[in-house]
C-alpha cells in the first residue's frame, strides 16, 4: 500500500472515531476545527486519488442525486410492531404469560431500554458496508432509503471489529441487519423550526414529524442538513454468526460502531421491570430525546424461540406506554365547525402548549352538553392532555384561575357557514344545520365519499376538496366521475402529474363494493360494519333501496332509528339523483363475497375493544364476517363474545353484567384457525 493510500486509510478511521465520540457518545476528543482539518485533508487526497474512494468514506455523507421516488425493499425476517402494556397490571400479566409460555415459576431476564419515538428502520451491512436502508412498511415491505440514512452521522458506513474496544471483540458478519430508530432530539427539532420560521417555511408539528419528514426527502442533500440521530435495538438475519442472549448482541454489536442506547439495562423479573418503568416515567423530561414508554424484551434468543410470534407481533416483547402527559394553558376562543352530517362541533383554540413533544393548539368540545358540564369559557386556563398520547382534549377548566366577568358559552342558532337555523333533535346531544347544500356539508360528504373505507380515492385530500367545492368544480361526489384532466389540472397549485394521478385514482375507485359504496353514501346511523351486513343481506343497491321499514327492522342490528334513517335517505330525490349519477358515471357495484364458514363463529356475534395486535379492528370485524359471524361496535345481550386487548375500558365490565364471554386476542386465534 502506497503511503499517500495508508494515509486516506488512517484519516477515515480518525474521522470515524471522531464522528462516534461526538454523534453517538457526546464526548468529542478534539475541538471543530481539528475535526474540520482532518476532513477537509481527506477531501483533497480523495479529490486527488478518486479511484481510492470507497462507499464507507466519511466523505460519501454529503447526499447524492435527487430520486423521482423510492424503491421498496422486501424485508429478509419481517420487522414486527409491539403489543402495548398500558399500566403496570398488563406488564404483570405480560410476564405471567411469558412465565407460562416457558413453563417455569421463578423470574425470567428481559433487557429494558426507553421507547424512542422516532421512525423504525433496518439497516443492512455486506462484508462491513452499508448497502441498503428500508422503512419498516407494512413489516414485510418498506421504502428504499438508502441514500438518506447514508447522511445519518451516527449510522456508521462501515462496521470494524474491534471498533470500541471496551464492547466486545466479535467479527463482523458477512451479512447482518440491523433495526433500529431515527430520531431527532429535543434541541436539534427546536433549532430546526427557528430556521423554518424565518425562511416563512411552516415548522413541523413534532421531533417524530421531523425525523419521518427528513427521511422521506427524494433530495438526500436536505437529509444531511437535518439533525437526526440513530440507536440500533434489535438484529435481524446474520450469516455466520449468532449469539446466546439479545445483551451479548447489544453489546457486539456495540463493539463494531453501532449506536446503542446507554440506558438499556437487565432486569430479572417483573418487580425489577416495573422499577425500571416508573423510574423513566419520572425521569423521561431529563432525556435530550422524547420516549412514550419503555420496551421489553426477553433476553434468552432461546426462550424468544419456544414462545414465538403473533401475526404482526413477538410473544416476547410489550411496550410499556406511559400516562398520558398533560399541559395547562388558555383558550383564546371557540368555533363552531360544522360537518358532513350537519352536526355543529365546538372547537376551542388554544394558547400553543407543548403537550408530550407536541404543539397542541387545538381540542374538540364535542357539544353544547359537554361544554355545560365542564363549564369551559374563553379566557379559561384548562388543564389538555393528548389521549392516547395522541387526541388533544380538554380534561379541566382550573377555576381558580378564571378572568373576572367572563360569559358561558353557547352554540349559535345559525349555521356559521351557511347562515340557516340550526336544530337540536329529541334525544340528540348535537345541534345541526338542516341545509343539505351548507358548503361544509358538501365539502365533508365528498371527503367522506372518497375516504379509505369507503371509496378510496388516493390523493383527494381535505384542501382539494375545499378548492373543488369553492370553485363550482364538483356540487356533490357524483361530480368526481365527470371530472377531465383539464378541469382538475386548472385548480390552483396543481401540477398535471398530480392532476393525471387523481383521474387515475377516481378511474380506480369506479369498481367497488356494494358496502363501501353503502358507506361512502354517508347516511346517518350506517357505519362501515352496518353497511357491510345490508351489502350481505340485499345483495344489490336497487334491492336495498326499494326496502319498506318491516324488512329493514327484521335485519339484526338494524332497529327504528337506523331504519328510518334509511328510508329518508333513499326516499329524498335529490339523494336517488346523485346516486344515479354516479352510476351513469361509471360506478360498478361488486356482489358480497361468500363467506367462508366456521362452525365457532356460524351466527355468532363479536365485540372488539382495546389495542389488538394482530388485526386494526375493521380487519378483525371483516375476519368474523368471512367465517360466518356477526361484528358489532357495541355490546348487547346479544353479543356472544368480547375480544379485549390492552386498553380495555367500560366494556369489559359491561361484558361480565351481561354475562358476556371474554376471550384474549390469543384466544380469538385459536378460534378462527381453519
Amino acid at each position: 500500500m502506497t503511503r499517500t493510500r495508508k494515509t486516506i486509510e488512517d484519516l477515515k478511521r480518525q474521522i470515524e472515531y471522531h464522528n462516534y465520540q461526538y454523534h453517538v457518545l457526546d464526548d468529542p476528543d478534539i475541538s471543530d476545527s481539528e475535526y474540520d482539518a482532518l476532513f477537509r485533508t481527506l477531501q483533497e487526497l480523495e479529490k486527488k486519488h478518486p479511484e481510492w474512494i470507497t462507499p464507507d468514506s466519511p466523505t460519501q455523507r454529503v447526499g447524492a442525486r435527487p430520486l423521482d421516488e423510492f424503491g421498496n425493499v422486501t424485508h429478509q425476517l419481517r420487522m414486527l410492531s409491539l403489543e402495548n402494556a398500558m399500566n403496570e397490571e398488563e406488564l404483570r400479566a405480560f410476564d405471567d404469560r411469558i412465565r407460562r409460555g416457558l413453563g417455569i415459576k421463578g423470574d425470567v431476564s428481559y433487557v429494558a431500554e426507553p421507547k424512542l419515538d422516532g421512525l423504525a428502520v433496518e439497516l443492512v451491512y455486506e462484508d462491513g458496508l452499508l448497502t441498503t436502508g428500508s422503512t419498516r412498511g407494512d413489516g414485510i415491505t418498506g421504502e428504499d432509503i438508502t441514500q438518506n440514512l447514508r447522511t445519518v452521522p451516527s449510522i456508521p458506513l462501515g462496521l470494524r471489529e474491534g471498533f470500541v474496544p471496551s464492547a466486545g471483540s466479535s467479527p463482523v458478519p458477512p451479512l447482518v441487519e440491523v433495526r433500529g430508530e431515527v430520531f431527532m432530539e429535543k434541541g436539534g427539532f427546536l433549532r430546526l423550526n427557528e430556521r423554518r420560521l424565518k425562511k416563512e417555511e411552516p415548522p413541523f408539528a413534532n421531533p417524530r414529524n421531523a425525523a419521518a419528514g427528513s427521511l422521506r426527502q427524494l433530495d438526500s442533500s436536505i437529509t444531511a442538513r437535518r439533525p437526526l440521530r440513530f440507536l440500533c435495538y434489535e438484529l435481524g438475519q446474520m450469516e455466520e454468526f449468532s449469539f446466546s442472549t439479545h445483551w451479548k448482541a447489544l453489546q457486539e454489536v456495540r463493539a463494531w460502531g453501532l449506536p446503542v442506547s446507554p440506558n438499556i439495562e437487565v432486569k430479572h423479573g417483573v418487580d425489577e421491570v416495573i422499577q425500571y418503568f416508573r423510574k423513566w416515567e419520572e425521569e423521561r423530561e431529563t432525556l435530550p430525546y422524547g420516549i412514550d414508554g419503555v420496551v421489553v424484551k426477553v433476553d434468552s434468543f432461546v426462550q424468544r424461540e419456544r414462545l414465538g410470534i403473533r401475526s404482526r407481533s413477538p410473544r416476547w416483547a410489550i411496550a410499556g406506554k406511559f400516562k398520558a402527559q398533560q399541559a395547562t394553558t388558555v383558550v383564546e376562543s371557540i368555533e363552531a365547525s360544522v360537518g358532513r352530517t350537519g352536526t355543529i362541533t365546538p372547537v376551542a383554540h388554544l394558547r400553543a402548549a407543548n403537550v408530550g413533544g407536541v404543539m397542541v393548539s387545538r381540542a374538540t368540545l364535542h357539544n353544547q352538553d359537554e361544554i355545560d358540564r365542564k363549564d369551559v369559557r374563553i379566557g379559561d386556563t384548562v388543564l389538555v392532555q393528548r389521549a392516547g398520547d395522541v387526541i388533544p382534549e380538554v380534561v379541566k377548566v382550573i377555576r381558580s384561575k378564571r378572568p373576572y366577568r367572563t360569559k358561558r358559552y353557547r352554540l349559535p342558532t345559525a349555521c356559521p357557514v351557511c347562515g340557516r337555523k340550526v336544530v337540536r333533535l329529541e334525544e340528540e346531544a348535537a345541534m345541526r344545520c338542516q341545509n343539505v347544500a351548507c358548503p361544509a356539508q358538501v365539502r365533508g360528504r365528498i371527503q367522506h365519499f372518497a375516504s379509505k373505507l369507503a371509496m378510496d380515492i388516493d390523493g383527494l385530500g381535505t384542501k382539494l376538496v375545499h378548492q373543488m367545492v369553492k370553485t363550482g368544480l364538483v356540487e356533490s361526489f357524483a361530480n368526481l366521475f365527470y371530472l377531465k384532466l383539464d378541469d382538475v389540472a386548472s385548480l390552483e397549485r396543481m401540477a398535471e402529474k398530480s392532476a393525471r394521478n387523481l383521474i387515475s385514482a377516481i378511474d380506480l375507485s369506479r369498481k367497488t363494493t356494494l358496502a363501501r359504496f353503502v358507506y361512502g353514501l354517508g347516511i346517518r346511523n350506517v357505519g362501515e360494519h352496518l353497511a357491510w351486513i345490508l351489502a350481505r343481506e340485499f345483495k344489490t343497491l336497487d334491492a336495498l333501496m326499494k326496502a319498506d321499514f318491516d324488512r329493514l327492522e327484521s335485519i339484526d342490528e338494524v332497529g327504528p332509528i337506523v331504519a328510518e334513517s334509511i328510508l329518508t335517505f333513499f326516499a329524498n330525490e335529490e339523494n336517488r339523483k346523485v346516486i344515479q349519477d354516479c352510476l351513469d358515471g361509471g360506478v360498478q357495484l361488486a356482489p358480497p363475497e361468500q363467506r367462508e364458514r366456521k362452525a365457532q363463529l356460524s351466527n355468532k356475534t363479536f365485540v372488539f375493544t382495546g389495542a389488538l395486535q394482530n388485526f386494526t379492528r375493521q380487519e378483525a370485524q371483516e375476519r368474523v364476517r368471512k367465517l360466518g359471524g356477526q361484528a358489532s361496535n357495541s355490546l348487547s345481550k346479544k353479543t356472544d363474545y368480547l375480544v379485549a386487548g390492552p386498553g380495555t375500558g367500560t366494556k369489559l365490565k359491561k361484558a361480565g353484567e351481561l354475562g358476556i364471554d371474554v376471550l384474549s386476542e390469543e384466544d380469538f386465534l385459536r378460534m378462527i384457525e381453519v
